[in-house]
């Protein structure tokens, strides 16, 4: 039953993250990276949730450039697909965090497919093909 006395603690915690952790806080922690920013998760937890624990989005969709967050969250939908600066894919969801991992939220192949677009256009133009 809710309360009504006052409290000192805000009722919406003030983070810009997708997930808020309320259980199992006393796992050991371990620091990985985001797009090169250091970053904190506990000891067990997946990729999708250490992650999502920092910011609201997993990754980039290569497609649209919109932002995704898993889907289904039990590696069923493809949605959670992140991958390391190395290029090595994981699905976030069902791969635990390591110490020192380094993802990235943006594929390195949507710049590629964004400059070959941009280096046909140049090409098109040096031609005079409108396109």
């Amino acid at each position: 039953m809710p309360s009504n006395l006052p409290s000192s603690e805000p009722a919406v915690p003030k983070r810009d993250a997708q997930f808020v952790r309320v259980a199992e806080t006393q796992r050991e922690a371990l620091s990985f990276f985001i797009d090169g920013h250091e970053a904190t998760a506990l000891q067990g937890d997946t990729l999708l949730t250490a992650v999502l624990m920092q910011q609201r989005r997993v990754r980039e969709s290569e497609f649209s450039g919109a932002p995704r967050a898993g889907f289904c969250l039990i590696g069923a939908c493809q949605d959670c697909w992140m991958r390391t600066e190395e290029g090595m894919r994981l699905r976030a969801c069902s791969t635990l965090v390591t110490q020192g991992m380094r993802v990235v939220t943006r594929f390195a192949g949507t710049a590629c497919v964004t400059a070959s677009a941009a280096s046909a256009a140049s090409a098109a133009a040096a031609i005079g093909d409108p396109q």
